[in-house]
């Protein structure tokens, strides 16, 4: 079997909730070993999020495939001692503790590399470790608020967070592929270079075209539930069986195909209130009357029917239960078997498909699973460890 991309890449961190361990999954999933240090007892508060896979939390079986789990203290000299050692194997350290909790470890950026020339220090924090914002705690839905997402999201009436943790799943795809970055550049230069990701500046990148319609258009994007705030029509219409259809029309070719195929008003190509994009914007509401009362004579599936003979994108809006029996998954095979504590459960594989390369999909560890194999990996006796563990430290 062709070895996997960042085999022999040795990963410790120090990981708690979503954005780091996002991150460090995807390495796992490339082939990097990953050492996921954990509070000995509960570990990870990720874990008691909920427990609706057979007794796991969803999020953290999402989040811990494939890591190794080890318990230390790191309130306790000694198991500051240990990870101080883990280190001296380690390619990259990944953390994301709270504010000013790396500082007081040594375990900022700076810290570690001056103790590790050769380490690719990660710090994920939520407005930067710089700024007037440096020591204030950030969760995902704190920072969708202060991106100006929720004022984007949810209906004229109401606004609502996007329905995953958009801003921990940012910053945790700009953490890796920062650390991919800086694992190149010192392959090629030889010099490690820290990475730094905010989750607000990452969810700051994602905000930017609203960020430029608002400044230069004067007026932000209209909250419209599940229509596009700048394109028409691109939205979800209710079919006469109560099935929710969207579609989107990107271009003129697709707008004189929607009038004459869908909506069987050809007249309406050349109607000065739509014969833009920025026109059938201004006219929405016109627009959609008319679109509305075309769906209300057919079914979800006999329109998404029409829609498609006529070159329309489209789609049902499927519930999530939907969306895990979608025939695309099934077709490509995007589901495979991983073991999590007491059970196997169907895990997707990662989205990016490198040929001739399987990606590591092994299980998701118990709470300090595979302490005493690392340490003793280490040098440390058993007898040492065993001290540790009546210590408390592990």
């Amino acid at each position: 079997m062709t070895a996997l991309p960042l085999t022999g890449v040795t990963v410790v961190s120090v990981e708690q909730a979503v954005a780091a361990p996002f991150a460090t999954r995807q390495l796992a999933d490339l082939g990097a070993r990953v050492i996921k240090v954990e509070r000995p007892g509960g570990g990870d508060f990720a874990r008691r999020y909920d427990t609706t896979v057979h007794g796991q939390s969803s999020y953290f079986v999402w989040l811990n495939r494939s890591k190794e789990s080890v318990t230390l203290d790191l309130k306790t000299e000694p198991g500051r001692q240990v990870l101080e050692e883990l280190l001296t194997t380690a390619d990259v350290f990944v953390q994301n503790l709270a504010p000013g909790a790396a500082a007081r470890l040594g375990l900022d950026n700076a810290s570690l590399t001056a103790r590790h020339p050769s380490l690719i220090a990660c710090t994920v924090s939520g407005y930067g470790t710089t700024g007037p914002w440096a020591d204030r705690k950030a969760y995902d839905l704190l920072v969708q608020c202060q991106t100006g997402l929720v004022s984007l999201t949810g209906t004229p009436e109401e606004s609502a967070r996007v329905g995953v943790s958009i801003a921990d799943i940012a910053a945790g795809m700009y953490a890796y592929s920062g650390i991919l970055t800086a694992l190149y550049t010192r392959a090629v230069t030889g010099v490690a270079r820290a990475v730094e990701v905010s989750l607000f500046e990452a969810l700051a990148e994602w905000m930017s075209q609203p960020a430029y319609y608002t400044r230069h258009g004067g007026a932000q994007p209209p909250r419209i539930g599940a229509q596009h705030a700048t394109i028409a029509p691109y939205g979800a219409y209710p079919a006469a069986d109560g099935k929710q259809v969207l579609f989107s029309v990107q271009n003129e070719r697709e707008w004189t195909a929607l009038c004459e195929r869908f909506l069987e008003r050809p007249e309406l190509v050349h109607d000065p209130r739509f014969a833009t994009g920025s026109d059938r914007v201004a006219h929405r509401e016109e627009l959609n009357a008319v679109i509305r009362e075309r769906f209300a004579r057919t079914s979800g599936d006999e329109a998404m029917k029409t829609l498609d003979e006529a070159g329309i994108a489209c789609a049902g809006v499927n519930d999530v239960r939907e969306f895990v029996e979608h025939p695309v998954l099934a077709g490509r095979s995007r589901w495979q078997d991983v073991r999590i504590p007491g059970a196997v459960v169907p895990a997707l594989r990662p989205p990016a498909d490198l040929a001739g390369i399987e990606p590591r999909m092994e299980p998701v560890p118990a709470v300090g699973e595979h302490t005493d194999r690392v340490l003793a990996e280490l040098g440390l006796s058993a007898a040492r460890i065993e001290g540790l563990r009546a210590d408390g430290v592990v």
